[in-house]
């Protein structure tokens, strides 16, 4: 996983309402709530920009980091980032000026130095280094560290006492093993080489819980290799420290007025619910 770094912004847990039933027939059941981030503080007031002077507005993205980034099966450019950037030129209504293009992720920092560019959307990661180098936007999105734990098996109770020693996997080395050791220093941290072996030693009933990225849990929990055996447990658990400070566009330094701009285009996307559709398009298992 790359290495992300957010501003300790407000945190609001927003759920998709189902649609009512027709008024003459009882309601249908309720469809279970998807919670989906976000990261925008409301209170923030950006003023609307003036865009009217610049010809183009070019974003650069990767391939390599579905579903943020990627080639779709018809080889075409797609993914959350991409799409996000869509929305932003539409609502900045600069759509006919926006250009997207894709290139190595190693390739993207420099490229956006040299002015082949107006802005990267693909996690470039906010440390000191890369602040000294650009603007960033506030970020719209974090990594959340999540447990996963066998359905039959919750662990509320335990999580209630600290997981006094509970046995958890967690990959050795790993943020996440620094993170389970710092916010659950009772727990039993069970080191293992990958993502993979600890999720075995879950279903084995080696150990209680599983404890990494949210995001690629997330994604296992829906597949055929889950196949309906776990489940979250807790959390989400968010960490500047051990996660990073999360996803935002980065322009130049002297490009201020351009990151304003996407940072007013986000602010009203986030208001709208339409970055909550973005969400679900890409993450129909929600990580938080």
């Amino acid at each position: 996983m790359r290495a992300f770094s957010t501003l300790a912004l407000v945190v609001m847990l927003l759920s998709v309402v189902p649609n009512a039933g027709h008024a003459q027939a009882p309601a249908p059941a309720a469809a279970p709530a998807v919670p989906t981030p976000n990261f925008w503080d409301q209170g923030q007031r950006f003023t609307q920009p003036d865009l009217a002077g610049r010809a183009r507005i070019r974003f650069l993205t990767s391939v390599d980091f579905a579903p943020f980034n990627f080639l779709d099966q018809r080889g075409r450019l797609a993914g959350f980032h991409v799409d996000l950037a869509r929305t932003i030129c539409e609502e900045l209504d600069v759509a006919a000026r926006c250009q997207i293009e894709a290139r190595p992720f190693a390739e993207l920092g420099a490229a956006l130095a040299a002015g082949d560019a107006e802005a990267v959307i693909a996690g470039l990661a906010i440390n000191a280094d890369n602040r000294s180098r650009f603007a960033f936007t506030h970020p719209f999105f974090r990594y959340p560290a999540r447990f996963v734990t066998l359905a039959a098996q919750p662990m509320d109770s335990e999580l209630q006492t600290g997981l006094a020693g509970i046995k958890v996997a967690v990959v050795s080395g790993s943020a996440h093993e620094a993170m389970l050791r710092a916010f659950f220093p009772r727990a039993e941290a069970v080191g293992l080489p990958t993502r993979e072996a600890a999720l075995d030693a879950l279903r084995a009933e080696r150990v209680r819980a599983v404890f990494g990225d949210g995001v690629g849990l997330s994604f296992w929990l829906s597949s055929e290799a889950a196949a309906d055996c776990c489940a979250f447990a807790g959390g989400p658990y968010l960490s500047d420290h051990f996660l990073g400070e999360g996803l935002a566009i980065a322009v130049k330094p002297e490009d201020e007025d351009l990151r304003d701009a996407f940072e007013y285009a986000i602010g009203r996307i986030v208001a709208s619910g339409r970055l909550s559709e973005l969400l679900l398009r890409y993450f129909p298992v929600s990580a938080f």
